[in-house]
């Protein structure tokens, strides 16, 4: 790994907060990500599962971790199985962790080979009455292939249909939702590397410039800062590509008169940050540019207010709805007839702002967190309005990442990054 080894106590803590709420007498059990084929002898590169990461620290394939609060055996209430590493694989792939280095990563004393899985689980179910899966159950998820979960998962059912299921997934959404200072900390070395590469474009960006460059100029400063690269596929869209919200072809030049939306972010340690800027890629906003970047961090500004102790989710983006509406009106982009008159399932602001204003952000880029209950402090949200203007040819974004706080306003993870208009002229053409 590129990043610099977590301290285990980060992993303990976490494994606490799950176990105190397991029922008794229940295992949960966690496996790692496949490894990905392309074709051939290809492979996708090996992108570890947040919630064995988040429970133990290990970061290889063919792991599974093991929580067992109740166990007979002491040293059965925590394992983590691992790969068993030999000299061929060391010399072809690189070491894989032995046993002691598995207690280093995660705090677990316990370390079996993977090989001895089938024999100790079958042992410790015999104490069992509940096993815990851990189900995919994100709002936004959306996925496909069976998974070494799924698989787990199956064949725990047919093995063992006297056991009791209980989900995982619940425990994680309210645990992993509210980070500790360690978490933290990683998220912000994660915006502080994303920061690094914002100003090296500022510098860099001119007429003429394709937007595959600026994606190799980002890379180049993520990687060299720790990164094993973006936090997610990068959105780097000129001119009109702005006003599709999932633009990834990054293959157009970049022109004079146009704006740049750069929705671009480094992860670090397997956590996200997840920025967007837009600049003017002359170095220079046209008046109705301005106007429009204006109302957007206007909206954004006081959205990022919103975000406090108590606050419900639902409410928040009824609020956020009405500063755009707002904005968009002293635009003239809209009327008040068409607010008047809009469909309250498809409030008249969403003609040009179509997406949400904030999401949960940690170990995924759309986290876990609770939804339904109020906000509390230590939960890490975007704020990213936006407006999105096919006719005139351009589309505005900007967002951070912030912190709730006790009290008070949000502490800003990308305070540091610049925003003001005025400022990203002066740096671009500084």
């Amino acid at each position: 790994m590129k990043y610099e080894q977590i301290s285990n106590s980060l992993f303990i803590k976490n494994r606490k907060k799950f176990m105190a709420q397991m029922q008794p007498k229940s295992i949960a059990v966690f496996n790692s990500n496949d490894i990905y084929p392309i074709s051939a002898d290809s492979v996708l590169p090996f992108e570890q599962h947040r919630d064995i990461f988040y429970l133990s620290g290990a970061d290889q394939e063919e792991t599974i971790l093991l929580l067992f609060p109740d166990a007979i055996d002491k040293k059965h209430r925590e394992i983590l199985f691992v790969t068993e590493t030999n000299d061929h694989i060391a010399v072809w792939e690189g070491a894989k962790l032995t046993k002691e280095q598995g207690t280093e990563v995660s705090g677990i004393q316990t370390i079996y080979w993977l090989s001895d899985f089938d024999k100790v689980f079958f042992n410790l179910m015999t104490e069992a009455d509940t096993i815990y899966f851990n189900t995919n159950e994100h709002y936004r998820q959306a996925v496909v292939n069976e998974t070494r979960e799924d698989r787990f998962i199956k064949k725990t059912k047919e093995q063992y249909p006297a056991h009791k299921v209980a989900k995982s997934n619940p425990i994680l959404q309210e645990i992993r939702g509210i980070k500790e200072p360690e978490e933290l900390e990683l998220m912000q070395t994660a915006c502080n590397i994303t920061g690094k590469g914002f100003r090296r474009l500022l510098g860099f960006v001119k007429p003429g410039v394709w937007e595959h460059e600026i994606e190799a100029e980002l890379i180049h400063e993520f990687i060299r800062n720790r990164s094993k690269g973006f936090a997610y596929p990068p959105i780097i869209a000129s001119g009109n590509n702005a006003n599709v919200l999932h633009y990834l072809e990054n293959n157009k030049a970049c022109k004079d008169g146009d704006l740049i939306l750069m929705d671009v972010a480094a992860e670090y340690a397997n956590y996200s940050s997840d920025l967007t800027r837009t600049i003017p890629v002359n170095g220079k906003f046209t008046k109705r540019q301005k106007e429009v970047y204006e109302a957007v961090l206007r909206v954004k500004k006081d959205a990022t207010k919103l975000l406090v102790p108590g606050m419900l989710w639902a409410e928040y983006h009824k609020e956020c709805g009405n500063l755009m509406t707002s904005e968009l009106l002293a635009l003239g982009l809209l009327d008040k007839a068409d607010v008047q008159n809009e469909n309250p399932d498809r409030p008249a602001y969403k003609k040009y702002f179509m997406h949400g204003t904030s999401h949960h952000i940690g170990l995924n880029t759309h986290d876990y967190g609770e939804l339904k209950k109020p906000m509390q402090a230590n939960m890490v949200f975007t704020v990213e309005p936006g407006i999105y203007i096919p006719e005139e040819g351009f589309g505005i974004r900007l967002e951070d990442d912030v912190v709730i706080q006790e009290k008070g306003e949000p502490f800003n993870l990308m305070g540091n990054i610049p925003i003001e208009a005025e400022e990203i002229e002066s740096l671009m053409n500084a």
